[in-house]
């Protein structure tokens, strides 16, 4: 099948990040099976949703993990010319969810398995289809830590988010965390009887604001970074029920993105202090729970990954995107990982998200290049 009509069966699946993902982990293994493999199914400890892994060519040597993600983002609030979930051809494009991030590149995984079968591989291609990236790249760990059991080392893994099909060396880390203060509740004509927990949380907004700051003018600074510092920011504030009563509970979530080498848990725990900083005076309570959380990727030390992406793809390499992947956690497990896949990151998450055939197009001619090159040992 082409990757266009392999395509339309992903975005015909709406399965969102954080629950069941059986359409769309049923529809992958529908199409690895039609092609005569045999995957792996390695279900998660939430119970209703899986990863998927399938070889071509020998396990038992290292190869190259092309790993993509099956869950998209939630189309709610947006208004689209055509339905999300129905690949629509118009004007060059195919419009739908996921097309761009990142059901295009698993198309093009799916669509050159007769190629890489006929390739006579000598070291493998070993296809890799995570859960709940959306959300913090929360399954592909899993995936990962039963690799060893599966296959022989891997030498190499591209990460198929959409990049223009440049390669991709690095991006920054990630951990996001839900503080939350808890006071005491009181009729707002009495506010001496209760403990406001947003006046709390005003003061906790402004020493992240602080943070921040500081880490823009005191570095650590990475230059192929934009910008070239971790930085740390609050996103969300829930506080309060009513006007006429005293809050007893604010929750901030915020997030800490770093350079290479920088440790965002360490930045989160000045956040943290803070916070407690404030509980003993006012008898508050703080409490936290960690979000999501990924690895920076940072720039390999052995070219040859990118040389052979670059000479595949024609493209050279870029330094760093600002966005995060799995690709940190491949490279984390000692997996050297790069980016490279089709589309435009800018497509992603917004209404009318469209991938072009000549993007999957060049997706297919780098895979293609690939089985040439492990086909010759």
């Amino acid at each position: 099948m082409s990757p266009e009509a392999i395509l339309a069966d992903l975005v015909a699946c709406a399965d969102l990040p954080g629950g069941s993902n059986a359409s769309v982990a049923g529809c992958v293994q529908h199409h690895l099976r039609r092609a005569g493999l045999d995957p792996v199914v390695l279900t998660g400890p939430e119970g209703d949703r899986v990863n998927i892994l399938a070889t071509i060519g020998p396990r038992d040597v290292p190869g190259v993990i092309l790993s993509g993600h099956m869950d998209v983002v939630s189309t709610e609030g947006q208004v689209w010319a055509s339905d999300p979930f129905r690949l629509t051809a118009r004007d060059g494009r195919l419009y739908g969810r996921g097309t761009t991030d990142m059901k295009g590149y698993l198309a093009c995984m799916l669509a050159m398995i007769p190629e890489l079968q006929a390739a006579g591989l000598q070291r493998p291609v070993h296809l890799a289809f995570s859960y709940d990236e959306e959300i913090g790249c929360r399954g592909v760990p899993h995936l990962i830590a039963a690799l060893p059991g599966l296959i022989a080392p891997p030498a190499a893994c591209i990460v198929g988010e959409p990049s223009g099909m440049r390669p991709v060396l690095s991006h920054k880390g990630k951990q996001a965390t839900a503080l939350v203060l808890t006071g005491r509740a009181a009729h707002s004509s009495q506010p001496e009887a209760g403990l406001n927990a947003n006046y709390a949380g005003a003061e906790i907004l402004l020493a992240i604001r602080d943070l921040n700051a500081r880490l823009a003018g005191e570095g650590p600074f990475d230059s192929r970074f934009s910008p070239p510092h971790s930085t740390v920011v609050a996103g969300v504030v829930r506080g309060g029920t009513a006007v006429n009563i005293i809050p007893d509970r604010c929750e901030i979530q915020f997030e800490v993105r770093t350079i290479p080498g920088d440790d965002p848990a360490a930045i989160t725990a000045h956040v943290i202090q803070a916070a407690r900083a404030l509980v003993p005076d006012r008898a508050l309570s703080a409490s936290h729970h960690e979000l999501s959380a990924y690895p920076a990727l940072p720039p390999g030390d052995d070219p040859q990954l990118a040389d052979l992406l670059t000479r595949l793809t024609g493209h050279e390499a870029l330094q760093s995107v600002s966005y995060g992947t799995e690709a940190g956690l491949f490279d984390a497990a000692g997996i050297p990982a790069i980016i490279c896949g089709p589309g435009e990151i800018a497509r992603a998450h917004r209404p009318d998200e469209f991938i072009l055939p000549s993007e999957l197009a060049e997706c297919c001619a780098m895979m293609r290049g690939l089985a040439r090159h492990l086909s010759a040992g």
